[in-house]
């Protein structure tokens, strides 16, 4: 057992202690140990992937302010169409990298658990009252509404619940056509407050469900140019609900739309 452990590096976490011939107390550390080495490879793994997909996703607007940067230096400075156009991208690809940053550092900080949380009461029903308002200023090509909205005072951080609402709100004007119902409804069940968010949208396949909470996941991986985003909106949504000791499900058929239901403590 301690020859196993000594040679046990980064770049050898698969290895596990033999427990197959031990029926006393070493069996029961062996098997212990290996758990633990278990939960460190995953989490290895699970960094490994993290950095590899952030280190992907900020390639490509690197690539193209590279390229445009390029292009005016070349011959672009001189032609009013070239310059503007480019100067027009450089800008937009240099907010999306701001924006992937911003989400990167927030992730950080809930995993170290510096991310800063002001608790206060507040009404929930008035805050979403303001996020409809504030989407339809934004967006005019969908149904946004309520039907049934209980006035219903919770204990949170009123910031991260409207940063965490919006993500969904978001993602339901991403993936609902033109003309479509979003419907956001709150009301008490028992000792919880409950949100959900429906849409009328393309849906979420079975297959994909699980995932779309990981950090980079994208169902739809061919609409991904067309809708933007980073596949971290839901990540960090569900981070925010869950340091509210809250629960997240999500109901979804495709074609027919997606239900997301947010239970928080009252």
């Amino acid at each position: 057992m301690t020859k196993t452990v000594k040679n046990i590096t980064i770049n050898a976490l698969d290895t596990r202690l033999d427990v197959s011939g031990s029926h006393d107390e070493l069996k029961e550390l062996a098997e212990t140990f290996n758990s633990m080495l278990d939960r460190i490879q995953r989490s290895y793994e699970q960094q490994n992937q993290f950095v590899s997909d952030a280190s992907h996703e900020l390639r490509t607007p690197i690539a193209v302010i590279q390229g445009y940067a390029n292009l005016l230096d070349r011959w672009g400075k001189n032609d009013q169409s070239v310059l503007e156009e480019s100067v027009g991208s450089i800008k937009t690809e240099a907010e999306n990298m701001k924006e992937l940053i911003e989400k990167l550092l927030f992730l950080a900080r809930g995993d170290k658990g510096v991310q800063k949380i002001d608790m206060e009461k507040f009404p929930l029903n008035e805050l979403i009252d303001e996020i409809i308002k504030e989407t339809k200023l934004i967006d005019a090509g969908h149904d946004i509404t309520t039907n049934h909205c209980e006035s219903i005072s919770i204990y949170a951080d009123r910031k991260l619940i409207k940063e965490a609402l919006r993500v969904f709100v978001d993602n339901s004007i991403k993936y609902t056509p033109q003309g479509g119902k979003i419907i956001i409804n709150c009301y008490s069940l028992k000792s919880e407050a409950v949100l959900t968010i429906q849409d009328t949208g393309v849906g979420i396949p079975k297959g994909d469900l699980p995932y779309i909470f990981n950090r980079f996941y994208r169902a739809d991986k061919s609409r991904t140019k067309q809708t933007g985003g980073t596949g971290l909106g839901l990540a960090i949504a569900r981070w925010i609900i869950l340091k509210h000791n809250g629960t997240i499900e999500v109901e979804s058929t495709v074609n027919e739309g997606t239900r997301i239901i947010i239970f928080l403590p009252l």
